[in-house]
């Protein structure tokens, strides 16, 4: 059963422009579209979400999405929205890229049974210029990966500006935003030939899907217009049929900062490059605007609890309902319920209520992101292992207090923990049980000497001794207190 898909990109903010007759044509029966994706990295980022939550959308609605991994066109560099040429790559790198890529897009795509990269497929290619009108049996709606390299890389030059090039005008293609960009006084520089033939291979991808696997349309971010209705214009020319294009806004943020970057910078999908913990936080720390429209985005959640839990949130924006909720949707998905589970227990590592036992779990990754940014020294190994002692731990050795006398004051308000466990000032501390002691021991012996226990001069005896003891512990006391003094000047 078919459901609406441009309606659901409609009220998700999903949908910047669609050519007339887009939603018509698939609510008409199951089809095919796909979209390309860059390989220049083994791992997405969130900036890739977009397209990524289109295809599953597109899945859902009943249709059959393509994921294009871009290896031949990885190998030229897209102008669009760009003002320098990329780096290329070679086909191994392509190839890497190309598995780790399959593997995170089947955490929100069903590719059913199939466990190789589907490229791998059509490893066998069509005799002469590479045109083939040989239709895939599209019957199910399971995702499929392809990589335009495949059928590209046997495409020769002079095959292609015969068989390909003739259909397209240099006028048109000069007619395109993403060129005249690049051709401007305010291009620091020009656009090589090979950048110049980027819609033209991107163009020629749609039409070699459109005629092997029925794809009858292509979606991208809006900056992708010009290059997918090249790809129309060839279906018109060269197929003889109609082809399609759709695209989401280019997202971006409510402090127009870019979206998906940070100081660190990109936000990526594999553990190893972003770890769990600062992708949660990512989003955690969404501006209420931005959460406001993301999570339309970047959850499957529905129109009416999205609904629900916006009201939720105005009537209390300082509980961050939306952003939380985001932020678990999106890591669960990404990661898994395990990574969110300890991505929370980090969080409260330091803002909320956590033991050491948590933080003893952590592994080094997230425990270094979870302390980035936190004031940090470091101190040899074999001080600690000679025994440091807390005063010095805290101020000379490491700044973190300004003086003895501050770390001191810190550990007797019982304000200091180390490992998420509360200490104090060792030497006084085994002060003051000595003294608690001696008091305890007092009134004892002048409990059993008011009951008979302990003769008068028993007790007299054993008073002179607890005395004794009192005086030494004061005047132990009033020795470390002048010490303590006299470190305290030195320190300052």
């Amino acid at each position: 059963m078919l459901s609406n898909f441009v309606e659901e990109l409609k009220w998700r903010g999903m949908l910047h422009d669609a050519m007339p007759g887009t939603e018509e044509h698939l609510l008409e029966e199951m089809r095919s579209a796909y979209m390309g994706i860059d390989p220049t990295a083994d791992s997405l980022h969130i900036g890739h979400l977009v397209g990524v939550m289109m295809l599953r959308h597109f899945q859902l609605a009943g249709h059959k999405p393509y994921a294009l991994i871009g290896g031949a066109t990885g190998m030229i560099g897209d102008p669009s929205g760009k003002s320098t040429e990329r780096n290329l790559l070679d086909e191994p790198t392509l190839r890497h890229n190309q598995q780790a890529i399959k593997e995170q897009l089947s955490r929100f795509l069903d590719f059913g049974d199939d466990t190789e990269p589907a490229a791998d497929l059509h490893a066998k290619k069509p005799a002469g210029n590479g045109i083939s009108k040989n239709p895939q049996n599209n019957t199910s709606n399971t995702a499929v990966l392809v990589n335009n390299y495949d059928w590209m890389k046997d495409f020769s030059f002079l095959d292609f500006i015969r068989d390909v090039g003739k259909h397209i005008t240099v006028n048109y293609m000069m007619a395109k935003d993403s060129v005249k960009k690049r051709l401007t006084s305010e291009a620091k520089e020009g656009m090589s030939f090979t950048e110049f033939t980027y819609q033209m291979v991107q163009g020629y991808d749609f039409l070699y899907l459109y005629q092997n696997h029925t794809c009858t349309l292509q979606m991208g971010g809006s900056d992708q217009w010009g290059n997918i209705t090249t790809g129309t214009e060839m279906i018109r020319r060269i197929g003889n049929g109609k082809g399609y294009a759709l695209t989401c806004p280019l997202i971006t943020k409510a402090d127009g900062t870019k979206f998906g970057k940070t100081e660190g910078g990109n936000i990526w999908l594999d553990a190893e490059r972003t770890s769990p913990y600062r992708f949660y936080q990512y989003w955690l720390n969404v501006s209420d605007e931005d959460a406001d429209k993301y999570i339309k985005i970047f959850t499957f959640l529905t129109k009416q609890e999205i609904d629900t839990l916006t009201s939720k949130h105005q009537e209390a924006p300082h509980l961050r309902i939306l952003q939380k909720r985001l932020a678990e949707e999106i890591t669960v998905m990404v990661h898994s319920q395990d990574d969110l589970d300890n991505a929370l227990k980090a969080s409260n590592i330091l803002f909320g209520k956590s033991t050491s036992e948590d933080l003893k779990k952590l592994d080094e990754k997230t425990f270094l992101d979870v302390f980035d940014g936190v004031p940090q020294a470091e101190i040899a190994k074999s001080e600690l292992e000679n025994g440091l002692d807390m005063i010095g731990a805290l101020a000379d050795k490491t700044g973190f207090l300004a003086s003895n006398s501050e770390a001191r004051r810190e550990l007797k308000q019982n304000s200091i923990s180390v490992n998420k466990e509360k200490v104090k000032d060792e030497a006084e501390e085994n002060l003051s049980e000595a003294e608690e002691k001696v008091k305890v021991a007092k009134e004892k012996a002048k409990a059993k000497k008011e009951s008979g226990e302990m003769s008068e001069e028993e007790y007299k005896k054993v008073e002179e001794a607890l005395d004794k003891a009192d005086k030494e512990l004061d005047e132990a006391a009033t020795e470390a207190k002048e010490k303590r003094s006299k470190t305290d000047k030195m320190g300052k």
